[in-house]
């Protein structure tokens, strides 16, 4: 079975993790997904992955074959394959949703800013990007294993089963409230919520609770997503500690 891992794709029911961090953040967080560590002959880090495999009971094995037929890059010595999971979120805890994201890069380095300021919950609206490309997890540093986070087909989806006892928040360019840490809102328990990089949010987002603009000066159009996501996200739980 080993020598039959290919190069990843979404319909696989499970995924990789390439280089040593992100693998050993696996290790730490999901001992239980793993199928196999394997690493290349030429590893030669620092993390002892024989001690921790033979602690945690887990199969090791050294490969270069299956590392260079999985990996695009030539330095990539550490592999992870492990099964794909997911979550039912936690509603008594606040949330980010992200509407239709579609750049694996900025979902994985969105996971690690909300893993940064602890918020632990991530809904994923699709069509979008796949978390578990080894391309999100990687930008993720290994965070995606920290968080719970789930796919719905539709924002209504979500709104019926999180939005009744929370305070929802819409990130958008005509937000009616300007965002700022002395003039936060304040509130136990919210979802911020984002939309695609290309087009934010559509304008019925503003039938969604308090729609929220993030100052800046006239000459961007817009902020990226993941730093609107970082200064929403650093605000909200600053002041709503």
């Amino acid at each position: 079975m080993a020598l039959d891992y290919k190069k990843y794709k979404k319909d696989f029911d499970y995924s990789y993790t390439l280089g040593a961090f992100p693998t050993m953040e696996l290790i730490k967080s999901k001992k239980d997904k793993i199928r196999s560590i394997v690493l290349h002959s030429k590893y030669s880090g620092s993390a002892d992955f024989n001690e921790v495999c033979k602690k945690n009971n887990i199969d090791l094995l050294y490969n270069d074959k299956i590392i260079n037929r999985i990996s695009s890059k030539e330095n990539c010595f550490v592999c992870g394959i492990f099964d794909k999971f997911e979550y039912t979120l936690n509603k008594d805890l606040s949330h980010v949703v992200l509407v239709n994201p579609s750049d694996m890069g900025n979902l994985g380095t969105i996971i690690r800013t909300l893993v940064g300021f602890s918020i632990y919950d991530l809904a994923i609206i699709a069509p979008c990007a796949d978390i578990f490309n080894p391309k999100t997890i990687r930008a993720s540093m290994g965070a995606v294993f920290k968080i719970r986070f789930h796919v719905f087909n539709s924002f209504e989806e979500y709104s019926e089963i999180y939005s009744k006892d929370r305070d929802m928040f819409p990130f958008m360019l005509d937000g009616d409230k300007t965002l700022s840490i002395s003039d936060c809102p304040k509130s136990k328990k919210f979802s911020l919520i984002y939309g695609n990089e290309a087009s934010g949010l559509d304008e019925s987002f503003k039938n969604v609770g308090q729609s929220i603009f993030i100052p800046q000066s006239n000459d961007v159009d817009s902020l990226n997503l993941p730093i609107s996501v970082g200064v929403g996200s650093f605000i909200f739980t600053s002041v709503n500690k």
